[in-house]
């Protein structure tokens, strides 16, 4: 499809991450965009604002019949009336993968996939391009908290894409500088197992176009079968990596380092985030500006003012008595490098995690490893399991997760109840993840803390 022509499209599940920067790309070279979504949001309210018409009943008197595409979300349930219908009239329905690949096929593509940290490394990468003058267009899975945006555009011919692996989406993509962060298990009710995990994406790296880069975590499993025909490694401080970071110094929640790659060196960097894991993603973003040959001194120039993602490792609330961080965090992995984090940049608080977890299959599937990971804290607090686009599975519920965690405190609250519990509790390290709805409750519980 020519997209270039398109005056009208319609996107079903409009409100989604993913799904808000493609209809802001078409918005803004003029093509009217109009959408459902189950639930209004701000991301919404914001999309609206910018003047694209958003329905929030499934109902087919609601379409638009004079649609020349619609795109939707594969998270989008099949017994959704309106994308029935748009099939049914034969209108042309494409998953939002397909779009994002027509888009990429047209530019210098920077994929970034992997089951943890492509949020941040893309958002970062995608900055730090921006910043030095090199420029890109962006397709993000989450806010960046300097523009307030998921989506910008540039001149330069070059596009920053968080690649999904939900639904094998990413492998529709073929990058010129691709980056693999993680092999971990997930998405188990797509692939089943982790070995049909790992050869997803070990397929991913092999549809890099020829002379492309591969920049991929040092030590990942099956790292021979990876391929690329330029392939870097990365890491956190390993030095048998071709980039990694050394001198590396933590201050007041924030971080400074130097970063070696092949032929190059950065001193002094210095990382406004807390997290070691965001030194790690830090250093990815920071080999992807040195293959497009940004400015080495223009690079850490724009670090030091990078300001973050919304909900990834978010400081909410800081002060010396008090932290409040939010974060997205949704597999086990995360949840541990997340209270790990925190609780080495603020030893001295006791911490207390609330999480919610987010779907029914990933919970029966993880629930030892969340346990595990959640234990690291001095009290943990669960929500009931957020659904998403699941129905629920017998015997799997938030208690599951609690009665394997040990040597730590647990409770399981509804929403209403975690706000009095905010309201009450003497806190001190404060964390709130998941990837669920857990975040309307951010604003609340701010203002709970601040009026203690």
């Amino acid at each position: 499809m020519d997209i270039t022509k398109l005056k009208r499209i319609y996107f079903i599940g409009i409100g989604g991450i993913g799904m808000s920067a493609l209809a802001r790309f078409f918005k803004e070279r003029g093509v009217i965009v109009l959408g459902y979504d189950l639930t209004q949001t701000d991301l919404t309210r914001t999309l609206q604002e910018e003047g694209m018409q958003i329905a929030f009943e499934d109902e087919v008197t609601l379409v638009d019949r004079a649609a020349e595409l619609v795109v939707y979300t594969p998270a989008i349930p099949t017994s959704n009336k309106i994308i029935s219908w748009y099939r049914e009239h034969n209108y042309p329905v494409f998953k939002r993968s397909d779009v994002l690949q027509w888009i990429s096929e047209s530019l210098f593509a920077v994929t970034v996939a992997g089951t943890h940290g492509k949020t941040t490394i893309s958002t970062m990468t995608a900055y730090l391009l921006r910043e030095t003058g090199v420029g890109c267009n962006a397709f993000l899975g989450g806010i960046a908290v300097n523009y307030n945006k998921n989506y910008w555009s540039d001149d330069n011919n070059v596009a920053v894409i968080e690649a999904d692996e939900y639904d094998r989406s990413f492998l529709k993509l073929f990058p010129d500088v691709a980056v693999l962060t993680a092999m971990d298990a997930d998405h188990l009710d797509i692939y089943g197992t982790k070995e049909e995990v790992e050869k997803a994406f070990i397929q991913y790296t092999h549809n890099i176009k020829p002379g492309g880069t591969l920049i991929a975590k040092h030590g990942l499993h099956r790292f021979a079968d990876l391929k690329a025909d330029k392939v870097i490694s990365y890491s956190l401080q390993n030095d048998a990596a071709d980039v990694y970071a050394d001198n590396i110094i933590q201050h007041n929640g924030t971080y400074s380092f130097d970063v070696s790659g092949p032929g190059w060196r950065i001193e002094g960097i210095h990382l406004p985030l807390g997290g070691m894991h965001n030194v790690e993603n830090a250093v990815a973003a920071i080999a992807v500006t040195q293959v497009l040959q940004a400015n080495p001194e223009s690079v850490k120039r724009a670090l030091k003012e990078f300001k973050g993602i919304r909900r990834r490792f978010e400081y909410v609330v800081r002060d010396t008595q008090k932290v409040y961080i939010d974060d997205y965090a949704h597999h086990p992995e995360e949840l541990a490098s997340l209270i790990r984090s925190a609780k080495t940049l603020f030893p001295r608080l006791r911490c207390v995690v609330a999480f919610q977890p987010h779907l029914y299959s990933r919970t029966r599937d993880f629930a030892e490893g969340f346990a595990d990971s959640l234990a690291l804290a001095d009290e943990v607090i669960l929500l009931d399991i957020y659904p998403a686009r699941e129905m629920p599975i017998e015997g799997v519920s938030s208690k599951i997760i609690a009665e394997k965690i040990v040597n730590c405190p647990v409770t399981i609250l509804s929403k209403e109840g975690l706000l009095e519990y905010v309201k009450a509790a003497p806190l001190e390290l404060f964390i709130t993840a998941g990837a669920g709805d857990i975040d309307k409750l951010v604003q609340p519980i701010k203002e709970l803390i601040l009026e203690k």
